[in-house]
This record gives structure tokens, sequence and C-alpha cells, in this order.
């Protein structure tokens, strides 16, 4: 159904210890923690902000680093975050750019017409562009409306397609088995790709179980 993932490139083992230790000392209130994560997780955070701009052409005004400066800041001003490690900070920053992404497209839409429901392609609407800011928004509805039925399945989405955690991680950050997580990609895969199809919760009702 959907051939793309997001692996975030793998840290030298070192550099992700260090990073577990400091993410800790920053969720007891260490702001000096704060300081010393930054240059450890920029290269991290701008690829992963690439891989959701890559369609965005370079003279538009939202660039990666742009995101990735936002999503630092309103992770700065988060006065009492909870990071247990490295990939579970990756989630609440994936988290984060998407809601800069959804905004973006909100303002870019905003005062335009639409013209009725048009088909998205699931694969499409994973990456953020100003001219697909109508597919990005879609795309949220439907992950909002699959979250209503089933947040667990919306859960492993999110961080499958957006946080950058394999199949293995998602289901011990969840805590469920690995067969389990696949089959809720799937399931989640199939509900979202008909709901974007036809723009309706009722048109994927026969994938519910």
């Amino acid at each position: 159904m959907v051939s793309m993932s997001l692996d975030l490139p793998a840290s030298p083992a070192s550099n992700s210890d260090n990073l577990t230790v400091l993410l800790r000392e920053w969720s007891q209130g260490g702001q000096s923690a704060a300081d010393a994560v930054a240059p450890l997780i920029y290269n991290e955070l701008h690829w992963l902000a690439g891989h959701y701009l890559r369609k965005e052409r370079s003279e538009h005004t939202l660039q990666p680093t742009a995101l990735v400066h936002e999503a630092w800041v309103r992770l700065v001003e988060n006065n009492s975050p909870d990071f247990r490690d490295r990939k579970h900070f990756y989630a609440i920053a994936a988290r984060l750019m998407r809601q800069i992404l959804v905004d973006h497209a909100r303002q870019k839409l905003a005062g335009k017409r639409g013209s009725g429901v048009k088909p998205v392609e699931l694969n499409e609407a994973l990456v953020y562009s100003d001219d697909s800011a109508h597919e990005y928004l879609a795309l949220n509805d439907a992950l909002e409306k699959l979250a209503e039925a089933d947040e667990r399945k919306a859960r492993v989405i999110e961080l499958r397609f957006f946080s950058g955690m394999t199949i293995e991680e998602i289901a011990e950050h969840i805590g469920i088995s690995i067969s389990t997580v696949m089959r809720e990609q799937r399931f989640a895969e199939a509900w979202l790709s008909r709901y974007l199809r036809f723009g309706k919760p009722e048109a994927a009702d026969e994938y519910r179980k």
C-alpha cells in the first residue's frame, strides 16, 4: 500500500547514550542539559525536516532550517518535557513538526474556497509542499478521524511515517508485539487511503474489524 518508510539515520552508540542522559536531565529541569542537547540532535532534526519538505522548492519560504528552528523553540518552551530516550524525543519533535506544517498549510489555504472533495494519495500527502497544502491538511484530518476510531492505529502511523521509528522500535515503545504493529499498520494504511480517496469516514468502514 505505502512503499515509503522513514528511518532516522543511526547515531554512534556513545552519542545516543550521552543524549539519553542529557534528555533525562532536561526532563528534570536542567537547562544546561537542554543547551547541551542542541548540537547532538541538530543534524537528525534537519534530516527529518528535509524528509518532510523534500518536494518544497528552494524559493519557497518554508525550508528545513526554519522548520527545525520553530520545532526547537517549541521544545525549549515546554516547561515540563518528558523525554525518556532518543527515540521518544524524536517522536515528540516529529509531532511538533507536523503541527507546524499543519499550521502553515492552514495559513496558505486561508480564504481560499474549496471545490468539493478531491481524491488524495497517501504517499503524496505524507510530504509537505506549499503546492500540496490541501493534501497535507487532508491527511491530518484523516489521522484525527482514525484516532477517534482507533487511537493505537493512528499512533502506529505517526511513529512509523513521521517519527522515524522502525517496526521493532514501535513495538517496544507502545508495548505490543511486532506482528501486531505490522497488522495495525496495514489496517491503518488501508483505512487512510480509502478515507483520503473518498473524503468521508463511512467510505473506510469496510476496513473496520
